[in-house]
């Protein structure tokens, strides 16, 4: 039996998509002076915030400076950062970190002084990493989901599957003035109609065989975005965490950032070091540096994993510090404290999304992004480690703020009839969104990964091609089930990866090609954009 959805208001001043930290800050800001209803397709505490281990990144030290930390973000970025963003980011975050707190957020102190316990990171050149643990994301979530809750003017909706915008031409351009979501008892799909609009969905990595993300990171914000002609930028640059904990027949989970940041040492299975011969940063270095020098040595020596040991640390201080990875490595037979922590690459976060402007603007009124869904240029060509919560944070007040001034005097759109779907998924239409969904995951993970090369991305281009038509024809032909939409998104994410890719000639970043070793310095960094309503790049 289908689930029943729950009561859904029949307007909102503002509709949110997705429930990870971007929306509900989001939410809780606009909130002070709108109706607000947050759209979530699993529970409302499933988001990719909610497996953020590591922490958020803020200038809260006197021996830091907000300049050191715009400059950490710039380096990792590899020249495709977007400084008055960067800058924005690093200014705003500290006082929203002070805010999470008040809201209940119960970050690490230091017993001595009761001051923030500031963790170190890779590409960082100072301990400005504010963390809970190392469950840092489960706590920021919990505590604004409490007080989200208190607010008298915000719906929640879990088990509310959206599935595309609905965007109208007015005299003064596109517009955004609603969304369309599923109901299963229909089975059809309902208009809700809102003045704005915020896409806060989170990541795409369930496009890839292996990655950190839960199984709700689908890419359905930047699919339906896409659909509905806003312009998507640097999708190309798809970070995979060097460190996901190794298990042949399983999901992995991932081993925070952290881990390196207090001293953990990458080797070989027979146990040397082997960072140093690719970044005199050794295990700090960035992320795309750790990730190709883990493929490159695994590809060397035909393993399939390499070791990240911590054993030369204090057993006390390691199980103090990360006790959510200790307990998820002795439920897989491994002691930290006692033997290195098997791990290995895995695709974790896209550096590119939907193009927004320093206060979430897309270039479709009423349409918002925030989060991992959108575009800021914070990121540039690499993320740096714990920028991404706090991207979300900042992008997500701004916002609120720019909806509330901006489209809180917008005339409510008015309502459109709902569509039937001819639903159908018994038999063999219904097993072909499995397979097509396992066979899309294997083919990106093969030829899309860390280490690229223009004949692998075409043939992967001619691949997708046909499973876009299939896609399309499961759809046309009754299989609109949410498993079926979830597939046409990640069919649309990931041929905008690989589209993305091909265009760009040269290694930057995340995007490494075997065409092109180098990168491109004889001119200034180009950002990849592309949009539908015909399919072109823009710039």
């Amino acid at each position: 039996m289908p689930r029943p959805l729950p009561w859904v208001p029949e307007d909102s001043d503002f509709a949110v998509i997705g429930s990870g930290i971007a929306g509900i800050i989001f939410a809780l800001f606009a909130s002070e002076r709108a109706r607000v209803t947050v759209f979530t397709k699993k529970e409302q505490s499933e988001s990719n915030t909610n497996y953020a281990q590591g922490g958020i990144a803020a200038v809260l030290d006197p021996t830091d400076s907000e300049a050191e930390h715009v400059r950490d973000t710039e380096i990792a970025g590899v020249g495709l950062c977007r400084r008055e963003a960067v800058e924005i980011l690093v200014h705003e975050g500290p006082p929203l970190i002070r805010q999470l707190a008040q809201w209940g957020v119960q970050f690490s102190r230091r017993p001595e002084s009761g001051g923030f316990d500031l963790g170190m990171e890779g590409g960082h050149s100072h301990r400005r990493i504010v963390h809970a643990h190392d469950m840092t994301g489960r706590q920021v979530e919990e505590a604004l989901l409490a007080e989200l809750r208190r607010r008298r003017n915000v719906t929640i909706l879990e088990h509310c599957y959206v599935v595309d915008l609905e965007v109208g031409e007015t005299p003064d351009g596109r517009q955004c003035t609603g969304l369309w979501y599923y109901d299963p008892g229909g089975p059809c799909l309902r208009f809700h109609p809102a003045r704005a609009v915020l896409v806060a969905t989170g990541g795409l990595g369930q496009v890839y065989l292996h990655t950190t993300n839960p199984a709700i990171a689908t890419g359905d914000g930047i699919g339906m975005a896409y659909r509905a002609g806003a312009t998507l930028a640097n999708m190309e640059f798809v970070q995979f965490h060097p460190t996901a904990f190794y298990t042949p027949n399983g999901t992995p989970f991932l081993v925070s950032e952290a881990v390196r940041g207090e001293g953990g040492i990458l080797k070989t299975l027979d146990g040397a070091p082997f960072m140093e011969h690719y970044d005199p940063r050794g295990c700090l270095a960035p992320r795309d540096i750790v990730a190709r020098a883990i493929d490159a040595e695994m590809k060397k020596r035909g393993d399939q994993h390499v070791l990240l040991d911590l054993t030369h640390r204090d057993a006390d201080f390691l199980r103090r510090r990360f006790p959510f990875i200790s307990t998820q490595c002795a439920e897989h037979g491994v002691d930290l404290t006692r033997s290195p922590i098997p791990v290995v690459p895995a695709a974790h976060y896209s550096c590119g999304g939907i193009e927004c402007d320093t206060w979430g603007r897309t270039d479709i009124a009423g349409l918002y992004a925030a989060g991992e869904a959108a575009h800021t240029g914070v990121h540039g060509a690499n993320r740096l480690a714990s920028n991404s919560l706090l991207e979300a944070l900042v992008w997500g007040k701004r916002a609120a703020e720019s909806c509330l001034s901006e489209r809180l005097g917008v005339q409510m759109p008015r309502a459109l009839a709902f569509r039937p779907l001819n639903q159908r998924r018994e038999g063999m239409e219904a097993i072909r969104w499995v397979h097509m969904t396992g066979e899309l995951r294997r083919l990106m993970w093969d030829y899309v990964g860390i280490v690229r090369s223009s004949e692998r991305l075409r043939f992967a281009q001619r691949r997708l091609a046909v499973m876009q038509a299939e896609v399309d024809y499961l759809i046309e032909s009754g299989m609109g089930i949410v498993e079926t939409f979830e597939l046409r998104n990640m069919v649309a994410v990931a041929r905008l990866i690989v589209e993305s890719a091909l265009h760009r000639r040269e290694s930057r970043g995340l995007h490494y090609s075997l065409d092109y070793l180098r990168q491109d310095d004889t001119q200034p960094p180009v950002e990849t954009k592309v949009r539908i309503n015909p399919f072109a790049f823009v710039g």
